[in-house]
């Protein structure tokens, strides 16, 4: 075998970034214009979430993490880079597939109830109005949903005739209507109280359980990230970091916080870490046996031997 066909091996074995996950966001870049000012609102972020998986992308306003949704949504195209979702490619869709993948394939959940629900229609209908536009006619279907959400009494009441919680767990059911494979949920317990939004974050637990959905909600709560088994933080345009929450043996709830390292090695530090060691511009980088040592830009006493 000669050096050229070893060399094409290799890329043949090589795993493809990305390629079993159910959201992949590879050097996603977005950038806006205004009165002719360039805004760079994503500085090719990276993002990977699995199906099935509640994840919450949490973040400070002007992060980036609503103009991440807008483009999972399909309401807004990536200026460069590679957004799929559930195996369609977000850059390339036409207006008529974009309308398909809008009622098919992802359902929505807003903070405001006006957004979710029209209110002059019960629960019932609202459930049935997107099956209606995408021509499915199960009859059983929105009942049954209601049922599963715990919302089952509210079945002929009207928003106006609801709590907060119970409006939003049928914004659930209505996400749900025509059997999506991803629930997009923007600050879906902004407006509740704590014990309210722990009865509308069992529900979208729930649906993924019930349903094998891919939830993904967008907050800058970081109280919210204590609800899902995975946060991701945004920053400056990019993932930062990570906190992953799995059961210890003793039954508690174990966090662990990672910072990301992207593709081409990028890594972004807190800013807590790079305040308390006046860490500006350049650093010092040093490989050890297992780790990596960054070190402030200042002469070290070997330097002055």
């Amino acid at each position: 075998m000669t050096y050229t066909d070893l060399a094409a091996e290799a890329v043949r074995q090589k795993p493809v970034f990305g390629e079993h996950a159910h959201i992949l966001c590879d050097n996603l870049v977005r950038i806006f214009k205004t009165d002719g000012v360039e805004v760079v609102a994503l500085q090719g972020l990276d993002l990977l979430i699995d199906r099935g998986e509640l994840v919450a992308v949490v973040g400070a306003s002007g992060s980036g993490k609503s103009t991440l949704l807008n483009i999972l949504s399909g309401l807004d195209v990536p200026t460069a880079g590679l957004a799929r979702v559930a195996g369609t490619d977000l850059l390339t869709m036409s207006g008529r597939d974009r309308l398909k993948y809008r009622r098919e394939t992802v359902g929505f959940i807003w903070q405001q109830t006006a957004r979710n629900l029209i209110p002059y229609l019960s629960s019932l209908e609202n459930i049935r109005l997107p099956m209606r536009f995408a021509g499915k006619r199960d009859r059983k279907r929105p009942a049954e949903l209601l049922d599963m959400l715990g919302v089952a009494h509210c079945a002929d009441r009207r928003p106006a005739q609801m709590s907060g919680g119970e409006q939003q767990r049928v914004a659930i059911a209505v996400a749900l209507a025509n059997e999506p494979q991803v629930i997009l949920a923007d600050e879906p317990t902004g407006e509740l109280d704590t014990e309210t939004s722990a009865e509308v974050f069992g529900a979208l637990r729930r649906a993924g359980s019930e349903f094998g959905v891919t939830v993904v909600i967008v907050t800058h709560d970081p109280q919210v990230s204590e609800q899902v088994d995975r946060t991701i933080g945004i920053r400056d345009g990019r993932t930062s970091s990570e906190t992953l929450r799995r059961v210890g043996d003793s039954g508690t709830v174990i966090a662990e916080e990672y910072a990301v390292l992207d593709r081409v090695g990028r890594l972004q530090l807190p800013r807590n870490f790079t305040s308390a060691l006046n860490l500006e511009r350049r650093v010092r980088l040093e490989l050890e046996r297992d780790h990596i040592g960054v070190w402030p830009d200042r002469p070290r006493e070997e330097d002055n031997e």
